[in-house]
């Protein structure tokens, strides 16, 4: 049936793979580069407060989680670059973003207190934590601290 398969893009050459629903937590890989098609399309998966512990504390991959506001500028200025960092990291770690003012249980639960703040969870508990806009090699040096 086609409503059991998904077709995700492949971040790195651009081609179109159909992936088994079922199949999505297993990291496919792309038919025609071999490499990690990652989450959809390589870009970050808004979380809330309801999918919060689907889609990072039981995620099989390392999670960086974006804590965010829409009106805030420097979580605008950090928004590009990871965007940038999904993609180079797809397959290896998921970038989420969680909306503070719209999921302020989980916000309050992680004691979140000022944004940009970017969590860093493995296996469901947080190992970093980063506060304000940094530049990407800064936040490059977590996730590689990650994996």
């Amino acid at each position: 049936m086609a409503d059991d398969n998904v077709i995700m893009v492949c971040p790195s050459c651009g081609a179109k793979n159909r992936v088994p629903r079922n199949r999505m937590q297993d990291r496919p890989i792309c038919g025609k580069c071999r490499r990690p098609l990652g989450g959809p399309g390589g870009r970050p998966v808004e979380v809330s407060d309801a999918s919060f512990e689907r889609e990072v504390l039981s995620a099989a991959e390392p999670v960086l989680v974006d804590c965010w506001a829409p009106w805030c500028g420097p979580c605008r200025m950090v928004g590009p670059v990871l965007d940038e960092l999904a993609r180079e990291y797809a397959g290896r770690i998921k970038i989420a973003k969680l909306n503070v003012d719209e999921n302020q249980r989980t916000a309050g639960r992680y004691g979140v207190q000022s944004i940009p703040t970017m969590l860093l969870l493995k296996g469901g508990k947080e190992v970093n934590r980063l506060v304000g806009a940094l530049p990407k090699p800064q936040i490059e040096q977590a996730i590689r601290g990650l994996l």
